[in-house]
């Protein structure tokens, strides 16, 4: 097991996301004045609108196989609590996974991504990790993957999704299938997402935080999906149970602005259709300036997050006093002044040169600002975004001693 930097991950407590939709802001006001709780696990209406938001997914599904969480994180939790067993997660994987899992007292592995995506473990080193654990003593149970992935921004492709849900499956392992990223694909016509529950329904929980693409982050609220089975009655049960202990049950003018969400009316699908857009647009610019000077990165496809890899500048760096993805995190924090968390924060080893980056500080700070560039029919044009786009290539060149781009536009990340 290596190291792990128990420090939180740096966050910008003043960033909310993107505005909040007037139509989820006029039902969250109307239910503030409710006094009585929801009830633990979601209403009937949350639960209901849930199930319509996966049956035009292609999973059917019935409210009482359903359960909502104030977050993904208590969500999880529980989910971890009630399966039992030694967790398998991804390297890279989200950072709240590993926290959660030793929270519960869960030991925890990672296995290593293959070279197309992140998100998914490589079939052969999960099976091999299988092998290794159960070798040591110990009873791998659970198998946490995300089909669009933070923090790589990429999706698995259906095929190399299938080969991994048999392996877990062949080894008796409970699939936990983060979905929170699956409707910011950026180009939904041209990618195939999956979800795990259509391959191995009996097998697969679907967890989906809404504050990927629905709801603001200040706004907690999760749905999980459990299978129509004996197991994931009991499952469901147990999760039930500890959320009751933890008393965390999603805010009633949050479960009224989450079901409204899930309902999609025409106003949310705009907006998320616009956001997708946008931070497709923006991910793509960061990911040619980020080439550009020589890091590797996976081309991005989901999300707001780019993960990069530095190695190769390793020489320009350690001329810097950067050795490790520590420092690497401090200093283009500082660079960039906003948070970009080090590789070391998502189970990679601290020695690597990783880090995420994301692309939503790169739209403004403001409401205005934000509004202005998903409204433009090229956000790269959007004077601020212009600007932030050439401070990040600035940094990193100045960073790297790749110097500055020729004139002109050629070779310009807003190219």
């Amino acid at each position: 097991m290596q190291r792990e930097l128990t420090a939180p991950t740096p966050a910008d407590p003043e960033d909310g996301g993107l505005p909040v939709l007037p139509e989820l802001a006029a039902r969250f006001a109307e239910a503030a004045g409710r006094t009585a709780p929801e009830p633990v696990g979601g209403g009937p209406a949350l639960r209901a609108a849930a199930c319509g938001y996966w049956e035009r997914r292609g999973l059917w599904t019935d409210p009482e196989h359903v359960a909502a969480a104030p977050g993904g994180q208590p969500m999880l939790l529980s989910l971890l609590a009630a399966a039992g067993g030694d967790v398998l997660l991804t390297r890279p994987c989200a950072s709240w996974y590993a926290p959660l899992a030793r929270l519960v007292g869960r030991p925890a592995y990672h296995v290593p991504v293959p070279a197309e995506c992140g998100g998914v473990p490589d079939p052969f080193a999960l099976l091999e990790t299988v092998r290794r654990v159960r070798a040591e003593g110990g009873g791998p149970r659970v198998l946490l993957l995300s089909v669009a992935d933070d923090p790589t921004g990429t999706t698995a492709p259906p095929e190399l999704l299938h080969e991994v849900c048999e392996a877990a499956v062949a080894e008796g392992m409970l699939i936990v299938s983060d979905e929170t990223w699956r409707d910011t694909v950026h180009h939904p016509h041209g990618t195939v997402l999956l979800s795990p529950a259509e391959m191995c329904p009996e097998d697969v929980v679907v967890l989906t935080d809404l504050a990927g693409a629905f709801t603001p982050p200040g706004w907690p609220a999760a749905v999980a999906r459990f299978p129509a089975t004996e197991r994931g009655v009991e499952l469901r049960a147990r999760v039930l149970s500890t959320l009751d202990a933890l008393r965390a049950a999603p805010l009633p003018p949050v479960a009224a602005a989450a079901a409204h969400a899930l309902d999609e009316p025409e106003p949310v699908r705009e907006r998320t259709a616009a956001a997708a857009r946008v931070h497709g647009a923006v991910a793509a610019a960061v990911y040619r300036a980020l080439t550009a000077v020589g890091a590797l990165c996976r081309p991005p496809q989901a999300g707001r997050q780019l993960y990069a890899d530095l190695d190769e500048l390793r020489g320009d760096l350690a001329a810097r006093g950067i050795t490790d993805s520590v420092e690497l995190e401090r200093e283009l924090t500082r660079r960039l002044r906003h948070p970009v968390p080090g590789g070391h924060r998502f189970g990679d080893a601290p020695h690597t040169l990783r880090v995420r980056l994301s692309t939503l500080p790169l739209l403004g700070t403001g409401e205005q600002a934000r509004l202005a560039a998903l409204a433009a029919a090229d956000p790269l044009r959007v004077p601020h975004v212009a600007e932030a786009l050439t401070a990040f290539d600035t940094a990193f060149r100045e960073l790297t001693r790749a110097g500055p781009r020729p004139t002109g536009t050629e070779g310009s990340p807003l190219s």
